[in-house]
């Protein structure tokens, strides 16, 4: 081990590039950690969700796209698109202390922009479901298909 701390300032010498890319990337992942630490919002696995639904019966609203939703989505939430997707609004506005889970189909966006969103507006326990309807079917969680119940 120390062979390799006595020769590591001649690699980072010779490789500068090479450190400087490692360097940053690894400053890139601490940021990210220390954001994901400091958000207002809770990223779920399916097994966290699965957990969250038998303890508490969370609101959940399903943000992909409607053609997605009637192909499968979790059984009991409830489909919304992101264009009429209003913190404000009456009907949600009533379950600012009920926590409310947000799905989209993979994960990637929708949900987090609707997380940040709500809890701009003042609401206690928000989460995403982290891989979205995707992971759900992964995890080998049953489906509903169809409109809203």
């Amino acid at each position: 081990m120390s062979d390799v701390l006595h020769k590591l300032p001649e690699f980072i010498g010779n490789h500068l590039a090479l450190a400087a890319l490692f360097l940053i990337l690894l400053l890139a992942i601490i940021v990210m950690e220390i954001l994901t630490l400091f958000r207002k919002y809770k990223e779920l696995t399916p097994a966290g969700l699965t957990l969250l639904i038998n303890r508490e019966g969370p609101l959940m609203v399903d943000l992909s796209a409607y053609a997605d939703y009637e192909k499968s989505h979790v059984p009991g939430s409830r489909h919304v698109a992101m264009s009429q997707f209003d913190p404000e609004h009456k009907d949600l506005a009533k379950a600012k202390d009920v926590p409310v889970v947000l799905i989209d189909k993979d994960g990637r966006g929708a949900s987090t922009k609707a997380a940040q969103r709500l809890v701009k507006a003042g609401f206690a326990k928000v989460y995403t479901l982290g891989g979205g309807v995707l992971a759900w079917q992964q995890a080998q969680l049953p489906v509903a298909k169809g409109k809203n119940p």
